[in-house]
């Protein structure tokens, strides 16, 4: 729907974490979902389960093939070998996470895209706060009055204007 309207839907992927440190994450296997499949760097491949529970995961087990691979090391140090948990959303965060390590220009539109901040941080809160009790609450209203100035700073940027008593915030790519 945001799409028809000439939006473009802007994702900061979350960062993968290896199971051992220095070892291979998510994005190191060739995870085809459409197959069913996932091959693991060492080129071995396994049967992606179908989707179950409450979140609809699923899971690609290389149990079998912990013992005699010689990249177990930097898979995982549990007994049951290497288990890949994969969201219904697998595909779209997989692209995500190319398009932003690959696009040139994916960081500039990020960076102008972006949302605004909608409250101060919580070390300024607690730098307003630790002052003493009677500046409190001046500070507090302080920080929430700048977050709101460049709430507004940002929106004008992108675009927001107010005409006939209405506000109005321009088409993306205007």
């Amino acid at each position: 729907m945001l799409e028809r309207a000439g939006h473009r839907l802007f994702l900061k992927p979350a960062p993968l974490r290896a199971a051992v440190p220095g070892g291979f994450t998510l994005d190191d296997f060739a995870i085809v979902t459409t197959a069913a499949t996932v091959t693991c760097p060492q080129g071995h491949t396994v049967a992606l389960s179908d989707p179950g529970g409450q979140h609809h995961q699923r899971k690609a087990a290389f149990k079998d093939l912990r013992t005699r691979c010689p990249l177990r090391e930097k898979c995982t140090k549990g007994r049951a070998g290497w288990i890949l948990t994969i969201c219904p959303h697998h595909d779209q965060q997989a692209a995500a996470r190319h398009q932003a390590a690959t696009d040139p220009d994916w960081q500039a539109d990020y960076r102008r895209w972006r949302p605004p901040s909608n409250a101060p941080s919580p070390g300024s809160s607690a730098e307003a706060t630790a002052d003493s009790d009677t500046s409190a609450p001046s500070r507090t209203t302080w920080l929430r009055t700048r977050a709101a100035a460049l709430n507004l700073r940002r929106l004008i940027n992108l675009g927001l204007t107010y005409n006939n008593d209405t506000w109005h915030l321009a088409p993306a790519g205007t």
